[in-house]
């Protein structure tokens, strides 16, 4: 499987990944502060209750607690989370590709492992961005009772995605690091 960023020098990589971190971050950080305003009985986990609400009745409680305030602010949060997907995909997708470089040599299935995740970061960014349209349609009033369904379903397969993401890179990290601390030993 072919890496998607092999074009860029290790020096463009590595700033790359710093930048889409901090944006990463920054993104995170501004979205969590609208989500406090989204907490309610109904909604126990703000947005992420209602990406994964399920059913028109559950979404539509949830919009109800809310208010019009609420549906403002969930609407600015998917509005940013369209940009947070992009910036989330490249820096998950990227540390998966470097991790998956370094423990190529020596690990090589767990290399194709990061290689899969790094592309299907994108995929998550795409299922990210069906789930924020069906949101979208249910605030806007939609009687659709599909649209929570797809919203669902596309939250808890992102989720899994970027989870695998996230375990990859923490894992394979220290195992990068394992790997070169036996190899200081060895000399």
């Amino acid at each position: 499987m072919p890496d998607p960023y092999k074009r860029l020098s290790d020096s463009a990589q590595r700033s790359a990944l710093l930048i889409f971190f901090l944006l990463t971050v920054t993104l995170l950080t501004g979205m969590h502060a609208l989500d406090q305003s989204l907490i309610t009985d109904a909604a126990p986990s703000g947005i992420v209750s209602f990406e994964l609400a399920g059913n028109i009745q559950q979404a539509k409680q949830i919009l109800e607690e809310w208010g019009p305030k609420g549906r403002g602010y969930a609407a600015l949060s998917l509005g940013l989370d369209y940009l947070f997907l992009i910036v989330y995909a490249l820096f998950l997708s990227l540390a998966c590709i470097l991790v998956a470089r370094h423990l190529a040599p020596r690990i090589a299935f767990l290399a194709m492992g990061g290689v899969v995740l790094g592309w299907g970061q994108f995929f998550a960014a795409l299922l990210d961005a069906i789930e924020n349209l069906a949101l979208i349609n249910i605030i806007l009033d939609s009687q659709r009772g599909i649209w929570p369904i797809i919203a669902r379903w596309c939250a808890i397969v992102k989720f899994g995605i970027v989870g695998a993401g996230l375990v990859y890179i923490l894992i394979g990290t220290l195992f990068v690091l394992a790997l070169k601390g036996f190899a200081f030993i060895k000399r």
